[in-house]
């Protein structure tokens, strides 16, 4: 059973690259869905985006360590991540790559240890975690395959991974159908959470991949608002206006610790996550930096203060939005009115 399962560097990058494709057909309906944190019609292009950045960095890539091909994604991912959505599934790619180095191939132990390790990181990486988000997916998914890997005792087979691969996608469905009832704005405008939905494309992905299996449609049937044809259920949610700032920066932990709790304190949704170590004698670590506030000066401002930051921008949160105050911006900040380009 289960015997042409190549769960190998090259899966790897099969795998990317067909949840690129996959995102990319469902991004419109994950755009329309998009309610929470901000009704701003976008998740499904900043994960298509976030995650066709991390395949294309691995296409050329001849190395046989899964681990090795997975922190190179990550770290392109991260680099060049587009929204909530897009910078917590970078933490996830990078933080699924640790346990993995130094493995030429992934089983059921590794790949639950993989999940776990990706569900800490990526609560970890929010100022404010919220359930009922793609959180409460991932942590569905790790607990799952966790459970699963225990009962069979370290097996490393074929068979074990295919058992621990569908009972995590099946806990991320089922967490999704959840996500309606933990949000008050999702139980109000009767969708699931697009991000959740993103997630568990991905998922079904990877298990497709290494199972050499066909995409499971099904696990999108009656997923509350994404079988409905009426293009953009988020127009009809107000937003309150403000920007996302996002930028990389190199920091020592004590000053990221520093500049993250001074922009908790300007705004939300912030996000934090170590790109990797500064190739520098003093040390230190390269950020990438998530945060939505209601004018972009004083945040831009802060980040100043702490370092030089690069790959800058500010994307206005209402699609409305006639201007972005630039306040404090530096040479190269990209200024967008709204993310709503379809792949």
């Amino acid at each position: 059973m289960h015997s042409k399962i190549a769960a190998n560097a090259p899966a790897i990058r099969r795998w990317l690259a067909k949840s690129e494709e996959t995102l990319g057909n469902h991004s419109d309906r994950l755009n329309a869905i998009n309610i929470f944190p901000v009704a701003d019609g976008d998740t499904g292009t900043n994960l298509y985006l976030t995650v066709r950045s991390a395949s294309l960095a691995i296409q050329d890539s001849e190395s046989a360590d899964v681990g090795e091909v997975l922190t190179i994604a990550g770290r392109a991912a991260m680099e060049e991540a587009r929204g909530n959505s897009g910078t917590l599934f970078s933490v996830f790619l990078a933080a699924m790559a640790e346990p993995l180095l130094g493995s030429t191939r992934l089983n059921s132990p590794l790949l639950a240890a993989a999940l776990a390790r990706a569900q800490i990181r990526a609560w970890s990486a929010l100022s404010d975690p919220i359930p009922g988000t793609m959180l409460s997916v991932l942590e569905a998914a790790a607990q799952a395959a966790s459970i699963v890997d225990s009962a069979q005792a370290g097996d490393d087979s074929n068979h074990a991974l295919a058992l621990t691969l569908d009972a995590a996608v099946q806990a991320a469905l089922e967490a999704v159908v959840q996500t309606e009832n933990q949000l008050g704005a999702l139980r109000d405008a009767e969708v699931v959470d697009a991000g959740g939905v993103g997630l568990l494309l991905i998922l079904d992905c990877l298990r497709s991949t290494l199972l050499g299996e066909e995409l499971q449609e099904e696990l999108l049937d009656g997923l509350s608002g994404y079988d409905v044809q009426d293009p953009h259920i988020h127009v009809d949610v107000p937003v309150t206006g403000g920007v996302e700032v996002m930028c990389t920066i190199a920091l020592s932990p004590l000053a990221a610790a520093g500049l993250r709790l001074q922009l908790d304190e300007l705004g939300n949704s912030v996000i934090m996550s170590s790109v990797g170590p500064v190739d520098e004698p003093e040390g230190g670590y390269r950020w990438r930096l998530h945060v939505h506030v209601a004018e972009a000066g004083p945040a831009l401002e802060l980040i100043h203060a702490a370092g030089v930051p690069s790959s800058v921008s500010v994307t206005a949160l209402n699609a409305a939005a006639d201007n972005i105050d630039a306040v404090g911006a530096l040479p190269g900040t990209v200024f967008t009115p709204d993310a709503h380009e379809h792949p």
